[in-house]
Parts: C-alpha cells; structure tokens; sequence
C-alpha cells in the first residue's frame, strides 16, 4: 500500500530530479532510491540469492575460483 508523504530538499536537488526523471515516475524514482540506501531485508537477499545461483556464466568460472576454497591457504 503506497502512503503519501510531505518532504523538504534542496532546491537544486529538485531541480535536477524534475529534468532527469518524467513527472509521473518521481515517486517510484524516490522510492527506489531509498529502497537501495536502506539494508536489504532477508527476503529480498534470499531472492537473489537464488537468482544468482541460477545465472550460468557463475557455474563457468566455478572451476576457476575452486583454488581459492581449499585446506591449502595458511591459517
């Protein structure tokens, strides 16, 4: 459920937010930026987590980093 707010910022914040971003995707512009700039929640993380996992350039170079995770490293 969206709620709708009352914000201050700097003028020529607004200034360049009004000539980069359309009218009617400020909101989701705003929303989006301070999504990012909050810690992702759990979920979130777990989600692309998964999404990662699936990606397979990532199961290419698997073999490659397999050097990096073993018992020869000095402790």
């Amino acid at each position: 459920m969206a709620v709708r707010l009352n914000i201050t910022m700097d003028e020529d914040i607004y200034a360049r937010l009004k000539k980069e971003v359309p009218p009617k995707k400020i909101s989701a512009f705003i929303s989006s930026a301070v999504r990012a700039k909050l810690h992702p929640d759990k979920k979130a993380l777990d989600e692309a987590y998964r999404a990662a996992r699936k990606e397979h350039w990532r199961k290419e170079l698997e073999d490659d980093w397999k050097s990096t995770e073993g018992d020869g490293w000095p402790k």
